[in-house]
């Protein structure tokens, strides 16, 4: 199979310079803003992205490394498969986060809730759209024996 190439749109600007003081994840880095530099080239494709209230991040963990296929998430004591979680150390280093958008001024997006480290690279943009999905119908695998309350402590 070929090997496949992006090329980033953007960059975010957070005072998070160092992976380890990253929240884990968007519901831990509450009051955390950040902006995301689009670049120009790209930014006629911001139109009509700011009636939204949040966006999906899709970016590359340029800091992550290398990676392993068995990883011990931070909700719990056992390794668990990394496809299982949400490790940075991938062996396509891709993140996703949903963020909350504050304003878009230009080419540059104002954003909230972000975990995500200075300098690291978007791939792509995608509106937050709630999935119809009945309540009941979302498992949440091994995470269930870790998650009393899912609006409450869903990490």
């Amino acid at each position: 199979m070929q090997s496949i190439t992006f090329k980033p749109i953007g960059v975010i600007h957070n005072t998070i310079t160092n992976p380890k003081d990253a929240p884990r994840s968007e519901r831990m880095a509450d009051g955390i803003t950040a902006t995301v530099e689009i670049f120009p080239e790209y930014a006629d494709g911001l139109s009509d992205l700011e009636g939204f209230s949040h966006v999906i991040l899709l970016v590359h963990f340029h800091l992550s490394k290398d990676y392993d296929l068995k990883t011990l998430p931070f909700l719990g004591h056992t390794k668990r498969g990394v496809f299982a979680t949400r490790s940075p150390r991938r062996p396509n280093p891709i993140g996703m986060s949903i963020v909350r958008l504050i304003k878009i001024d230009g080419n540059v997006l104002k954003i909230a809730n972000t975990e995500m480290v200075d300098g690291t690279p978007v791939l792509d943009i995608k509106p937050y759209v709630p999935l119809p999905y009945k309540r009941e119908e979302i498992k949440l695998g091994w995470l269930e024996e870790h998650i009393s309350d899912r609006d409450e402590n869903l990490p």
